[in-house]
């Protein structure tokens, strides 16, 4: 694909956006329902704060990390509810004062991470660059409903093109999460930019192809838009089948989005 700006430097800029977004909010701002059923404004950033938590105690204390990877193994999603409960407990204030702490560090220790070594992670070891586009996917997916939650429009940046070709390198989750066998072959995904350059990824051959904007590939694998309002095309049955599954993020897929839910907005 083109080059871009390093992924440590997008990530940062990504969550300096979602800063100014949420920075002067009252009370009821935080209390604003996002799409996510359940989750206020609130529980998007303090979310965000404990997976940046995760990733900084990854690269920073990894026998620390193996001890609450290890912990939560059984019950991956009730420590993720036991972390939102502490976010929260503080208000408001602590909770984008911890958000803005743990992502600081998170971000700055995963870009100090010596070339050529990998970090922990909760299924396999990562390279920091890959474990920051992940922490990019984060920030878009949780970004994306705390925007829609407060009516903001978003102003797309070539920043996502590390989420395209994380989602693309994650195809296969999607297939996982509903019990579905991945297919062999490969994809080939040939996706427009924002400032109107094409990534390109799979083989140039690929007999199965997904294409259309970037931003819309984006919505799709964090599963923030329904596949069927996203000017995403499919060539072959299977490129077709996935776009109804995909996802960058491992284990359940969730309820996603409805059709139209967002269209008129």
């Amino acid at each position: 694909m083109n080059a871009m700006q390093d992924v440590f430097t997008d990530l940062a800029a990504e969550a300096a956006d979602l800063d100014r977004a949420v920075a002067g909010l009252d009370a009821a701002g935080w209390a604003t329902p996002t799409p996510a059923p359940g989750w206020t404004v609130a529980h998007q950033i303090a979310h965000l704060g404990f997976v940046a938590h995760l990733a900084w105690t990854a690269a920073a204390e990894p026998r620390a990390f193996g001890r609450m990877a290890a912990a939560a193994k059984d019950d991956f999603e009730g420590a993720v509810n036991a972390a939102l409960k502490d976010y929260l407990a503080g208000g408001p204030d602590q909770t984008l004062a911890r958000w803005r702490t743990e992502q600081a560090a998170a971000t700055k220790t995963l870009a100090e991470v010596p070339a050529g070594e990998v970090v922990p992670w909760l299924v396999n070891p990562l390279p920091p660059s890959i474990l920051a586009a992940a922490g990019m996917m984060e920030l878009f997916g949780h970004g994306q409903d705390v925007y829609d939650a407060l009516g903001i429009d978003r102003i797309p940046t070539d920043r996502i093109g590390h989420l395209a070709f994380f989602g693309t390198r994650t195809r296969d989750f999607g297939y996982l999460a509903h019990g579905l066998t991945p297919p062999a072959e490969e994809f080939r995904f040939e996706l427009t930019a924002p400032s109107g350059l094409v990534w390109n990824f799979g083989p140039d051959d690929a007999a199965e192809r997904v294409t259309g904007p970037a931003w819309d590939f984006c919505l799709l694998v964090s599963r923030r838009r329904h596949h069927a309002d996203l000017a995403l095309s499919a060539t072959g049955a299977e490129a077709a089948r996935w776009l109804g599954i995909a996802q960058a993020y491992r284990g359940p897929a969730g309820e996603g989005r409805r059709a139209g839910q967002f269209v008129g907005d």
